[in-house]
């Protein structure tokens, strides 16, 4: 699926045409107005109030072109995607990614190992890291 990206110095729209993620069925009510409006992504809810343009590639690109290339599972994606967190440090990250790798078929036994194994790769503090984060996330 394509879609136009915004011109540099354009705004973006909060809420977007097709291109966006978001459920076209999911609607919001505005009690003030009576209105229904799309319901917000994750990432427009998270930071498109301060980077709609990033909330917007978010959604168009990443999630909507990168997440739904047939060359991996999702399963596999979420994999990749936790272990690449995991060795760059990035525990914050770790908050949607874990849970979500969950979500899409990968096991709370297959996370720790990846973070094991990684340890020898990425470092041992970057797992430790991880898997603590692991364990706030997933329990033991």
């Amino acid at each position: 699926m394509f879609c136009p990206m915004p011109s540099p110095g354009s705004k973006v729209p909060l809420q977007s045409n097709a291109c966006m993620e978001t459920d076209a069925v999911a609607k919001s009510t505005d009690t003030s107005t009576s209105k229904t409006q799309p319901a917000k992504s994750p990432a427009q809810a998270l930071y498109g109030d301060i980077a709609p343009a990033l909330a917007h590639y978010s959604d168009t690109v990443l999630n909507g072109d990168v997440w739904e290339r047939p060359g991996l599972s999702k399963r596999d994606r979420s994999l990749i995607t936790c272990a690449a967190l995991v060795c760059m440090g990035k525990t914050e990250q770790m908050g949607a990614h874990f849970p979500k790798a969950i979500q899409n078929g990968v096991t709370k036994d297959e996370l720790v190992e990846m973070i094991t194994h990684l340890a020898f790769y990425s470092g041992w503090p970057t797992a430790v890291s991880a898997a603590m984060r692991a364990k706030e996330l997933l329990g033991t």
